[in-house]
């Protein structure tokens, strides 16, 4: 691969109750282990990035298929939720949803749709096989 972009960050302090910056200052952020976890809550997580990254790469994934399709999706959404629990073989594991919300695309075009973003999307494929992502398009 040729990379034409290239994202750095640095994780300071206690990792997951630390500080994580990147060197163009857009993000700056106090890390905080949540509270369903055992810690304060008092920051953002891994998780909650993870959540913002994934649903954003594969919005424009998905305002990229439908553009090449030539259907509409102004108004469009794509929620992310990342799940984190222990494994069965020990240690811990992610589990990804994606909720797309096409509005006045019918179900099965806007499901179409959101399979062939998944096929492209960047971010479905460092994930494919390695963690579970269910990607689900709701009306609402």
């Amino acid at each position: 691969m040729e990379a034409i972009y290239t994202a750095e960050a640095l994780s300071t302090g206690a990792g997951r109750d630390g500080h994580v910056s990147t060197p163009d200052g857009r993000l700056d952020l106090d890390m905080a282990v949540p509270t369903e976890m055992g810690g304060s809550g008092n920051g953002a997580n891994p998780e909650l990035l993870f959540a913002a990254g994934f649903a954003a790469c594969f919005h424009s994934a998905l305002q990229g298929v439908a553009r090449q399709a030539g259907v509409d999706v102004q108004g469009s959404t794509v929620g992310g939720r990342v799940d984190i629990g222990k494994r069965e073989d020990g240690g811990f594991g992610l589990a990804v949803t994606l909720e797309v919300v096409l509005p006045d695309v019918p179900h099965e075009q806007a499901q179409q749709l959101a399979d062939k973003a998944h096929e492209v999307c960047p971010y479905s494929h460092a994930t494919r096989g390695n963690i579970d992502v269910t990607v689900t398009v709701s009306d609402d």
